[in-house]
């Protein structure tokens, strides 16, 4: 008698769509399914049903993963989301494992991102392994000694509020010069607004239609690609602020590898460049040590789903 094929699915959920994929045993993605997030009053309920609806959309499945943006527990508890509404303490494992029957395990998107990775993308193969991702804000998940690591609480991962300047600009997490205000996309466009300001990126400006507040990342990526020297050096400046965090964190984790994510990914040609330069100039004793790979992701736009599909095998007891 054969062994029935078993699959996995993988959820992440975002502030605009949810992607749901299965995969199978060898972490093939054999169905892949999208939906929009709900938003506004009363859309956690419904967020739920879209989760439920979603999953048996895959096909038959013997375990179900979730991906949030937030603060999530380790019994899959969503305490905080910058971008759902309305969120206190969202039971998801709970409620959704009631809908569909099944095991249900949730985190946080980037550390499902990390997962993806660490199993089956740019970090396989690797024991100790940071992610980072580089999208409007920064967030991450962290493997050490061959583990996935959550914290106390499940909230490990959450580098983008590292400061790294105490005078800095805002942060909507209420403080001032998180890291996420240099080194994510926003930050490029605030690194691209002050140079647009002080008149050095004229290209940039002009593909704006010359007003420097909408000057935006994607901007400073198309002057680049024209050769615009002003946009590369705005490139490199946001490469350093990229490689002062990968810095902290190096001398923190001593890690093995980095894999930098995120919608940013995209440029991954345009940014490692700089950052592998910078990150060689700003680490301590890079003589006696040695250095981290730095490389960009590879599931791009599906690994927070493809994570999600993996958490039963992240989360297993060491």
């Amino acid at each position: 008698m054969s062994t029935p094929v078993r699959r996995f699915v993988g959820i992440d959920v975002g502030g605009t769509k949810c992607l749901g994929v299965a995969l199978d045993e060898h972490g093939h993605v054999v169905a892949e399914q999208r939906r929009p997030t709900p938003r506004g009053d009363g859309s956690l309920p419904a967020l739920i049903d879209t989760l439920a609806e979603l999953a048996g959309a895959l096909g038959p499945f013997d375990d179900v993963g979730v991906g949030v943006p937030g603060l999530v527990t380790r019994d899959g508890v969503l305490r905080a989301a910058p971008n759902l509404d309305g969120v206190a303490d969202f039971d998801v494992a709970g409620l959704l494992g009631a809908r569909v029957d099944r095991p249900v395990h949730v985190d946080n998107d980037a550390t499902c991102a990390a997962v993806a990775e660490w199993m089956y993308g740019a970090g396989r193969g690797a024991s100790d392994m940071v992610l980072v991702t580089l999208g409007t804000g920064i967030g991450g998940g962290l493997v050490a000694g061959g583990r996935l690591q959550r914290g106390r609480n499940g909230f490990a991962g959450e580098y983008g509020h590292m400061v790294v300047d105490p005078s800095g600009p805002p942060c909507p997490c209420g403080r001032r010069g998180c890291w996420e205000r240099y080194a994510s996309g926003s930050g490029l466009a605030r690194l691209a607004r002050e140079a647009a300001v002080g008149g050095r990126v004229s290209r940039v400006l002009d593909i704006a239609g010359g007003d420097p507040e909408a000057v935006r990342g994607e901007m400073v990526q198309q002057a680049a690609r024209e050769g615009d020297i002003d946009a590369l050096a705005v490139i490199d400046d946001f490469g350093r602020w990229v490689a002062i965090g990968l810095v902290n964190l190096t001398n923190a984790l001593d890690p093995e590898m980095f894999v930098l994510g995120g919608g940013l990914a995209m440029g991954a040609d345009l940014y490692l460049g700089p950052i592998r330069r910078w990150f060689g100039e700003l680490i301590y004793q890079p003589d006696l040590r040695a250095l981290p790979a730095i490389e960009f992701a590879s599931w791009q736009e599906r690994a927070g789903a493809v994570g999600a599909a993996l958490l039963h095998r992240a989360h297993e007891p060491g």
